[in-house]
């Protein structure tokens, strides 16, 4: 059975709009993460976000993984590398790219879910890896999770400089 920790984002609130920043109308920069301790024998973490909403099924904005367990916090705009600096391997997201892809929905409202694992190994699949993949490897092997839910709407940011 998983345990529970928390992961939040200075950039937004659970269950409120992502910052333009962090989209397709924006930078499409990856928003800055940070998590409580994760549990007792965690020995790396992974983090998938994605879109449930998308209208082809669900899809994969990040995926990056064995991430040292040490670590309490992801900074906004991490490189689009298949490897970081501390060995954390990036996957491949739904258009196709290593690293974060921002929310850019065609419609609507939809909802970008954070989820993050602790593991209780360092997963042995190679950068480049889709989240099928990613999850295969860690069948058996999530002793905790965290989630944050993030929302965007294309256009919900345009113009509020005109308002002032």
């Amino acid at each position: 059975m998983s345990q529970s920790f928390q992961v939040r984002s200075p950039a937004f609130a659970e269950g409120q709009p992502i910052p333009e920043l962090h989209s397709c109308e924006g930078r499409d920069i990856s928003p800055p993460l940070v998590w409580t301790e994760p549990p007792a024998g965690t020995r790396s973490l992974a983090l998938i976000c994605d879109d449930p909403d998308a209208p082809g099924g669900v899809w994969v904005h990040w995926v990056l993984y064995n991430l040292p367990s040490t670590t309490r916090e992801l900074p906004q705009n991490v490189a689009p590398e298949p490897v970081l600096a501390l060995g954390e391997r990036q996957g491949r997201n739904s258009w196709g790219r290593i690293g974060y892809g921002g929310p850019c929905p065609p419609s609507g409202t939809h909802r970008y879910f954070f989820r993050l694992f602790a593991l209780d190994v360092m997963l042995e699949t190679p950068a480049g890896c889709s989240r099928v993949e990613i999850e295969a490897a860690m069948r058996g092997h999530v002793i905790g999770h965290a989630q944050l839910m993030g929302t965007y709407k294309k256009g919900i940011y345009r113009g509020r400089d005109q308002l002032k």
